[in-house]
C-alpha cells in the first residue's frame, strides 16, 4: 500500500504531466506496468493541434464585371446608330419614296413581294420556302434581292410594286421632248442666220475687204457674232464711241439678220490695252461701255425692239481676242450674242 501511495502522489518534477495510473489491490506490482507517459503525451498532442482552415475560392467577375459589359454597349451604341440613320433617311425623302417603301411591305398591294402566311417558314417550324426563291413568288420574279435599295436621292416613277405612273413621268417626258424639240429648233435657227449673213455679205461689193471680220461662235449662252477691227478697218474712231459709215452698214446687216428671230440680244463692247493719256478721266471701262451702248441703239433704230436687249456691258481689254498681244487691233470689236431662249 505504501508503494500505491507513493505512486498516486505526483512529484515536483512530474507536475504538469498526466497521474499515474494507480495499481488495482491484489495486483503482482512485480511486474512490469506499462508506462503512462505515451498516453500523456497523445492527450497532450491532441489538445494542441492547430485548426486546419480551408479557404475556398468561389469564381465570379472581376474588375468591373470583366470585359462583357463593353460588348454589350457596342451592341447598344450600333442599333441606337442605326435606328437614327433610318430616322434621317426617312425625314429626307419625299413623301412618295416613303410611300414607295411602304407599299414594298404591305401584304395587301396586288405586287406585294411578301406574302404572308405562306413564304418565309411561316407555314409551320421550318416549313414554307424563302422569299428569293423565284418559285415561291407570288407574282413573276422581278428581283433576287431581298429589298431594293432605296435612297432619299433615288428617282422617282413607277416601282415594283405600283407600276402607275404618280409622279407625273409621262408630263416629264412629254416636257423633256418639247424641251429638245426647242432646242434643235434654236440650232436649226442659228445655222440659217449664220449661213444667210455670211452669204449677204460675201455677195455685196461693199463688205469685201470687212467680210472676214464677221465671226461667229457658238457658246452656252448662244451665237456669238463678232465685228472685230483690223489694222486698217475699225468700227469707230480712235478714242470714241461714233461709228464709222462702214461700221454701221455692218451693224445694220446684222440687225437685219438677227430681226427675224425674237430671241434676246446681249451687246458687249471691247477695247485692246492701250491706255488714255495722262490727264484723262476716261479709261477703256468707259470706252467700251459706250461703244457698247451706241452699238445697241444702231440696232434699236433698225427695227430691234428695246425689249429685247437683255444685257449691255464693257469689258474693257478682260477678254482678248488675241490675249498673247494686249495691243493686237482685233481685240477691239464688238459682240452682239443672241441668247437661248429660257
Amino acid at each position: 500500500m505504501a508503494e500505491a501511495a507513493e505512486l498516486e502522489a505526483p512529484t515536483k518534477a512530474d507536475e504538469g504531466a498526466a497521474a499515474p495510473v494507480a495499481a488495482p489491490a491484489g495486483a503482482n506490482t512485480d511486474q512490469p506496468q506499462p508506462s503512462a507517459e505515451p498516453a500523456a503525451e497523445a492527450a497532450a498532442g491532441e489538445g494542441n493541434v492547430a485548426p486546419i482552415i480551408v479557404k475556398k475560392i468561389v469564381g465570379g467577375h472581376g474588375g468591373a464585371h470583366g470585359g462583357a459589359w463593353k460588348i454589350a454597349l457596342a451592341d447598344m451604341m450600333t442599333a441606337m446608330m442605326a435606328f437614327f440613320l433610318l430616322m434621317w433617311l426617312l425625314g429626307s425623302s419625299e413623301a412618295d419614296k416613303r410611300k414607295s417603301v411602304a407599299d414594298f411591305f404591305r401584304a395587301s398591294t396586288s405586287h406585294s413581294i411578301v406574302e404572308m402566311g405562306r413564304n418565309s417558314g411561316s407555314g409551320g417550324i421550318l416549313g414554307g420556302q424563302s422569299i428569293i426563291d423565284p418559285e415561291a413568288m407570288p407574282n413573276p420574279p422581278r428581283q433576287t434581292a431581298m429589298m431594293e435599295r432605296v435612297t432619299p436621292r433615288s428617282e422617282g416613277g413607277p416601282t415594283e410594286n405600283d407600276p402607275s405612273d404618280k409622279t407625273g413621268s409621262g408630263d416629264q417626258d412629254q416636257e423633256g421632248k418639247r424641251k429638245a424639240a426647242q432646242e434643235q429648233q434654236e440650232q436649226d435657227n442659228f445655222d440659217k442666220l449664220e449661213r444667210e449673213l455670211k452669204q449677204k455679205l460675201a455677195q455685196s461689193k461693199r463688205f469685201e475687204n470687212v467680210k472676214d471680220q464677221v465671226q461667229f461662235t457658238r457658246e452656252k449662252d448662244g451665237l456669238r457674232i463678232d465685228i472685230i477691227d483690223k489694222a486698217d478697218f475699225s468700227m469707230f474712231g480712235l478714242g470714241t464711241s461714233k461709228l464709222l459709215p462702214k461700221s454701221e452698214a455692218l451693224v445694220a446687216e446684222v440687225a437685219a439678220a438677227v430681226s427675224k428671230l425674237d430671241n434676246k440680244l446681249a451687246v458687249r463692247g471691247h477695247t485692246d490695252s492701250v491706255p488714255f493719256g495722262p490727264g484723262d478721266d476716261r479709261s477703256n471701262w468707259s470706252l467700251s461701255a459706250e461703244r457698247a451702248e451706241s452699238t445697241r441703239a444702231s440696232l434699236e433704230k433698225r427695227n430691234i425692239p428695246a425689249s429685247r436687249f437683255a444685257k449691255i456691258e464693257g469689258v474693257a481689254d478682260t477678254m482678248p481676242f488675241n490675249s498673247k498681244d494686249p495691243a493686237d487691233p482685233r481685240n477691239r470689236r464688238i459682240s452682239v450674242t443672241v441668247l437661248h431662249k429660257d
